[in-house]
């Protein structure tokens, strides 16, 4: 498909700088799609305009959420290239650990970067007991990646990042105010509980144990998979058709005892509802064709755009995305093209907040499977 089917404009002041307070005060658009006979036809939707903190209500008894317990690493690193005499600060996005000292990241500006530049981190004051984090820039790719060889491995490379990073803010943040405080907590999901993500799992900023109690006394369960965020979940789609477009892989796991509690959810009439796109393509990547899920560790690639046949996931939370963005394609294969993007002109007349610390939807199939 042509990406540009995925494009829409977005005015600034409906971008979120920060979250809702408390976090299930967010608001929540319900959209229940009409059928649609292909992907650009005019869908028959229907919006309706709730809370987060209303979920319980919206959802059945028996019912099952599935949230990515990933935690957010401090991959946002800011360093001085050491070149001779000359000093140069640099700032980095790590996206992809390679192995026990090596991270693939997103470097701005890459430009003055090539293979063999030092690099040295906590110029700023901060101050790592284990010594002082060096690196070399090891090989320099496209589109700003470069690749890190740090001096320190293993856990004691995870503390000196620790301790000298930021919370990654999505750049659509960062570029419009410096990191807080704040953000320490709250660009972390209250269940974070396996280190290894660069990007938060948005759609599970909403929650809080108010409504996971009000969740449980409603008697919808609560299960928890894996899949360390990437940051090339913020990438637009450069390519001018879909099918040009390779999705960066992301590691995640589903335990053997996770996917039998989640098929008897569904054998007994229960739905699994994703709590984001990525618990959603863990599950769908882990998923027979039958619809029944396997355990699964490892990573995954899914691409999931208009006419993917969705075997695995009946109902999904997930926030407002960016244009011409994976995610975008993914929620228009879940609820129609037409849909969403009727769902989102809704959004912005209405004066939602969009993206990372924005407000949330509640999507329906646009074909229901029962």
């Amino acid at each position: 498909m042509k990406a540009d089917l995925f494009d829409f404009e977005l005015p600034e002041e409906r971008i979120a700088l920060a979250p809702a307070q408390p976090r299930d005060a967010a608001r929540l658009m319900v959209v229940r799609p009409g059928v649609e006979a292909a992907p650009t036809a005019k869908a028959g939707a229907c919006f309706s305009d709730s809370r987060v903190d209303r979920l319980p209500e919206l959802l059945r008894p028996g019912d099952a959420l599935v949230l990515n317990d990933t935690r957010v690493i401090r991959a946002a690193l800011s360093g001085e290239r050491l070149r001779g005499e000359q000093r140069a600060r640099i700032a980095f996005n790590l996206h992809k650990r390679l192995d026990e000292s090596r991270w693939l990241a997103f470097a701005r500006p890459a430009k003055r970067l090539k293979p063999g530049d030092r690099l040295r981190f906590g110029h700023d004051g901060r101050v790592c007991l284990l010594g002082q984090l060096e690196a070399s820039i090891a090989a320099v790719g496209a589109a700003g990646e470069v690749e890190l060889s740090f001096s320190l491995h293993g856990p004691y490379l995870d503390e000196a990042i620790e301790v000298l990073g930021d919370p990654p803010l999505p750049p659509y943040i960062a570029s419009r105010r410096e990191p807080e405080p704040e953000d320490a907590e709250r660009y972390q999901t209250i269940y974070a509980r396996r280190d290894g993500a660069v990007a938060a799992p948005t759609a599970g900023l909403h929650f809080t144990p108010a409504l996971f109690a009000a969740l449980e006394a409603r008697g919808i369960a609560r299960h928890f998979v894996t899949l360390h965020v990437g940051a090339g979940t913020f990438l637009p789609v450069k390519a001018e058709d879909t099918a040009g477009h390779r999705m960066h892989g992301e590691w995640g796991e589903i335990s053997a005892e996770t996917a039998e509690a989640l098929n008897r959810v569904r054998a007994a009439g229960g739905r699994l509802v994703a709590v984001g796109s990525t618990a959603l393509r863990l599950l769908e990547t882990a998923a027979g064709e039958d619809g029944r899920l396997a355990p699964f560790a490892g990573e995954t690639e899914l691409f999931i755009t208009p006419g993917y046949g969705f075997k695995a996931v009946d109902l999904m939370l997930t926030n407002f995305h960016l244009p011409r963005s994976t995610l975008f394609m993914l929620v228009a294969a879940f609820s129609g093209l037409a849909t969403m993007q009727q769902a989102y002109r809704h959004a912005i007349d209405a004066g939602y907040r969009f993206y990372s610390y924005g407000d949330a939807c509640l999507l329906y199939p646009v074909h229901t499977r029962r």
